[in-house]
């Protein structure tokens, strides 16, 4: 089953959802990092949220969520956009513990509990959307509860997961995000609750090989639930020689002299997709020129 994630809505309108089945998304970025297990978990959780975050988008707009907490693993940084593109990456990706007592990945201990999570909206505007909330347990899906409800007043429903093979490779990855809207009677907002309460674990149901849409069906009811959309869902970074050149030319002319002076060349490298660009000196001297010019 490819990667994809589902637009919905429930109960006459009342219940916004999205679903999504990130496996081989999140599979890419741990092989491209080479990740331990915790942070795997840890990253691929807010990897889920933000691609159906981004769903939640129209047209070119995007988002950036920065989680950074007190926690090993450092800031961890996602891109995504309406298209279900997504990247990201943790600041050390080299963080494993033991399982925690529930027998799960101790992502609470390699993210931490204090901290700040933030999300940052490019809606094509002349001023970005910025929501921040404080980090409230470190286990990703939580942390996310509480954006929803505090910084967007959407009281929302989120499961995230992450299963990691023995030999670190991703076996199952996605979540839901279940959303009341205004009208929702409190008969059916019990239902929910009822249901999320007693429903297996969202990584267990991917592994199990249950679609998008069949996971959606199983916490709101089949019956009761209206597929929108589906969207395809991918790592995608967007970095190239020349948005790294643009940077270098926003540096100034001082300080590429000095990437001549003392190396020749200067070399900039993706956090997100670990790829490099070199740029020679003739390319830097050219960035003098372009600058000169502009003046």
């Amino acid at each position: 089953m490819k990667d994809y994630l589902v637009k919905a809505l429930a109960f006459n309108g009342t219940i916004r959802a999205y679903a999504v089945r990130s496996t081989d998304t999140i599979s890419e970025v741990q092989k491209r990092h080479d990740i331990w297990p915790t942070t795997s978990a840890a990253l691929g959780r807010s990897m889920s949220a933000a691609v159906m975050m981004g769903a939640m988008l129209k047209g070119e707009d995007k988002l950036t969520i920065k989680i950074e907490g007190d926690g090993p693993i450092g800031p961890m940084v996602i891109d995504s956009n309406a298209h279900g593109e997504v990247r990201g990456y943790a600041s050390n990706p080299d963080v494993h513990f033991e399982l925690n007592e529930m027998g799960k990945l101790d992502v609470k201990r390699a993210v931490g509990t204090s901290g700040m999570l933030t999300v940052v909206k490019d809606l094509g505007l002349r001023e970005f959307f910025t929501g921040q909330v404080p980090i409230v347990s470190g286990e990703i899906a939580e942390d996310f509860t509480e954006y929803f409800v505090v910084s967007e007043q959407v009281p929302s429903a989120v499961a995230l997961g992450v299963l990691v093979n023995p030999d670190n490779s991703i076996k199952a990855a996605g979540g839901f995000i279940i959303q009341v809207m205004p009208g929702a009677t409190d008969e059916t907002i019990g239902i929910l609750e009822e249901r999320i309460a007693n429903m297996e674990p969202i990584s267990t149901m991917i592994d199990g090989g249950l679609s998008p849409e069949e996971v959606l069906s199983s916490v709101l009811g089949a019956e009761n639930v209206e597929i929108l959309d589906m969207v395809d869902v991918s790592f995608k970074c967007n970095c190239s020689k020349e948005r790294f050149g643009n940077a270098i030319i926003g540096l100034g002319e001082k300080e590429i002299r000095e990437m001549i002076a003392e190396d020749g060349q200067a070399e900039a490298n993706c956090h997100f997709c670990l790829e490099s660009y070199v740029y020679d000196k003739e390319e830097l001297e050219g960035y003098i020129h372009e600058i000169q010019s502009r003046s």
